[in-house]
């Protein structure tokens, strides 16, 4: 469809920090890369500190800037409110945004508390609605789903996760937002642990039970630093997860591997392009783990970006997601993760802090 035909959608982005950064290339580069319908315009960017929201305006190509988000969520020329601030924030304004009947999107984890949660879901049920779990849409962990859609592992009996990099250890980022309870709700639990957790339920379905311990390094800082747990699946898989900002040496590490009756997938974020298969069906003496470069032919997102063996980034990710995203929005398709996903994952969340406390395994059914 030509650009001259699309349907132009007014953004205001309320946030303007590392993350606010990754949306305002998705927006500027979806349409590059994906047909769609939709032309994003970079209506209009929000924050409280001016010095900072000027030149980030500038860079990006928002044509306006505004302090006050209550001014933003309630103009008649937004289609669309992008939530990339402190998790504080999340609840009020998306509450709002999708009370005045704008398509709200949101970054993660969606909420401070689960009732919080629970509220923003029901608020946002009559609008189209996107949590940015943009791990779902590196094309390699794609590429794994499609393969335990076919059943390539069999019966799954082992998902092991862990995310781990060395943030808490830097001393200079001690008094920032995500380092306090009040502004961010948790710590690494919020921060590394949903975003592994949200790829637990695309890959492998459902947490039925866990058990956690959690951690605090750093003497007086109120929310965690390292989280650990043990779960049951509602597939009858077993699993553990492991989350540090104390992970020195880690720069972005997450990672899973799963392995069942038929085979096994392993996958590192910080080699995204690979994905590692072990297919247990294979004569004894040709099994050996495989390096697949998950580039194409015939992969995720594929036909999207480069060619074969070209490899991709992180903002390919945020991209992606947008593309699906408008994609869904055109053919009238629930898109996930949305807000009743990513309240799964708020669940599991609140469980693990529960858990912690009491010492003792929780029943998410």
């Amino acid at each position: 469809m030509p650009s001259g035909l699309k349907q132009e959608l007014n953004i205001a982005m309320i946030g303007h920090g590392f993350i606010g950064r990754a949306h305002s290339n998705a927006f500027a580069q979806v349409g590059h890369f994906f047909d769609t319908p939709y032309q994003p315009r970079l209506r209009v960017i929000c924050g409280r500190d001016r010095a900072k929201l000027e030149p980030m305006a500038a860079q990006w190509g928002w044509e306006e800037l505004e302090s006050d988000w209550q001014k933003v969520v309630s103009r008649p020329d937004i289609q669309i409110v992008d939530i990339a601030t402190p998790n504080a924030l999340h609840a009020p304004i998306a509450i709002a945004a999708a009370r005045a009947g704008k398509i709200v999107l949101c970054e993660k984890p969606l909420a401070l508390t689960l009732e919080e949660a629970k509220t923003m879901v029901d608020a946002a049920r009559p609008v189209p609605n996107l949590v940015w779990f943009n791990y779902r849409r590196v094309p390699a962990i794609a590429f794994a789903k499609r393969l335990i859609d076919q059943g390539r592992l069999g019966q799954v009996f082992h998902y092991r996760a862990t995310y781990l990099n060395q943030s808490g250890n830097d001393p200079s980022k001690a008094s920032t937002w995500r380092y306090q309870r009040a502004q961010a709700g948790s710590g690494v639990t919020g921060d590394l642990l949903s975003h592994v957790v949200d790829l637990a339920f695309f890959l492998n379905g459902r947490i039925t039970e866990l058990n956690a311990m959690t951690h605090t390094f750093a003497p007086g800082r109120d929310v965690d630093d390292a989280a650990l747990l043990m779960v049951h699946f509602a597939n009858g898989s077993i699993g553990s997860f492991e989350a540090s900002r104390y992970g020195v040496g880690c720069r972005n590490r997450n990672i899973f591997e799963i392995h069942g009756s038929k085979g096994m997938l392993r996958f590192n974020f910080e080699d995204m392009n690979r994905l590692h298969f072990y297919d247990a069906t294979e004569p004894a003496n040709l099994q050996g783990e495989r390096s697949l470069l998950i580039t194409g032919p015939d992969h995720p997102y594929s036909e999207n970006f480069w060619k074969p063996g070209h490899a991709i980034g992180y903002e390919h990710t945020f991209i992606a997601t947008l593309g699906d995203f408008f994609t869904a929005l055109a053919e009238g398709q629930t898109f996930h993760a949305n807000f009743a996903d990513a309240l799964l994952v708020q669940r599991v969340l609140d469980a693990v802090e529960r858990s912690a406390r009491a010492r003792s395994w929780v029943n998410l059914d």
